[in-house]
């Protein structure tokens, strides 16, 4: 038995000490102590063994698989560290080269745009509250005053996924339902994205929308011209002269759009709103003798453009890198 244990330790440290290569000395091992390896194989014996040779067989055995796995491991070693140095001698590396620049994301305008809004707000005591983008026609248009036969409910305008669904066309429903869950007094905003059937070189079929909400005892005109101008004097980070142009909305009354002048003397509009209409208050069971409010909505693309001068709403949706790391 001895002699055999001898014989296989022999050959298997010679093809050992005489393999070149990683998967060569893996193949070594498979052949000497995998499972039907020439080295295991031989543990086989000891079931067919004389009981006082089973000891020493056991002993033998045990020391030449331990030899051949120290070898095996000290070739391992060897042939790794001569890989790694053919590596380096053949490798034409430039260790002068600058190394790669890995460059940090950027926060997007349009949402930067938003966090700085939504701050504001909450600055000033409001809540941000949030809603479904897919919303049935009671909260998009019927909950605020808009008729049946308004231009807005028409497929022309609106994105219709069903008979009583659709894309929201604005985040008043937001409100609706705030009213709902809340109760008044309320005073919250309302952003997010919202869907109309725009399709010229100057609208977007999706943009964003903050639209605010205020009801409670004693609210008049004054208090929303108030929050607009500490809104639009914080956001733009100067004072600036605004106006309020009587408008019509069917879900305010009176109402009004908001001009800014900009500085080549120009009045420009950013945002429309009013008091709440007593229709709307009737429709969430509120008694309008008793409780008012007031109400806006800004479209979020048309803000980041005036403030930073941009010419094209289509640069924030052609996730151009260049452009939108300038908001760094």
């Amino acid at each position: 038995m001895t002699v055999i244990l001898s014989d296989l330790l022999i050959a298997a440290l010679n093809e050992i000490k005489d393999s070149k290569t990683l998967a060569g000395l893996d193949d070594i091992r498979v052949r000497y102590l995998g499972k039907k390896g020439k080295i295991t194989t031989q543990l086989k014996l000891l079931g067919s063994m004389d009981p006082n040779e089973k000891p020493i067989f056991g002993q033998e055995i045990n020391a030449t698989k331990k030899r051949v796995e120290d070898e095996l491991q000290l070739k391992k070693t060897e042939l790794k560290k001569s890989t790694i140095a053919k590596n380096i001698e053949t490798s034409s590396i430039d260790v002068t080269l600058p190394g790669r620049e890995y460059l940090s994301g950027s926060i997007h305008p349009i949402t930067a745009t938003l966090m700085e809004i939504e701050n504001i707000f909450l600055s000033a005591g409001f809540n941000i509250e949030d809603g479904p983008e897919i919303e049935n026609e009671y909260y998009n248009f019927s909950a605020l005053n808009i008729p049946e036969n308004h231009p807005a409910r028409a497929m022309h305008d609106t994105f219709y996924v069903g008979s009583d669904l659709l894309l929201r066309t604005h985040t008043s429903p937001v409100q609706i339902r705030s009213m709902e869950k809340e109760g008044v007094p309320i005073k919250v905003i309302a952003p997010g994205k919202v869907y109309r059937r725009d399709s010229d070189l100057t609208h977007i079929p999706m943009f964003h929308q903050v639209e605010g909400l205020v009801i409670d005892q004693g609210i008049n005109f004054s208090h929303l011209k108030g929050i607009l101008h500490e809104f639009i004097n914080c956001f733009f980070e100067k004072e600036l002269e605004l106006r309020f142009r009587p408008s019509y909305f069917p879900f305010t009354e009176p109402s009004a759009e908001v001009d800014i002048l900009s500085e080549d003397g120009k009045w420009l509009e950013i945002l429309g709103c009013g008091m709440v209409h007593p229709k709307v208050l009737e429709n969430l069971d509120l008694d309008s003798e008793i409780y008012t409010g007031y109400a806006f909505g800004m479209g979020v693309e048309r803000l980041v453009m005036l403030k930073y001068d941009i010419k094209d709403i289509r640069l924030f949706y052609e996730n151009d890198l260049n452009f939108i790391s300038q908001f760094n």
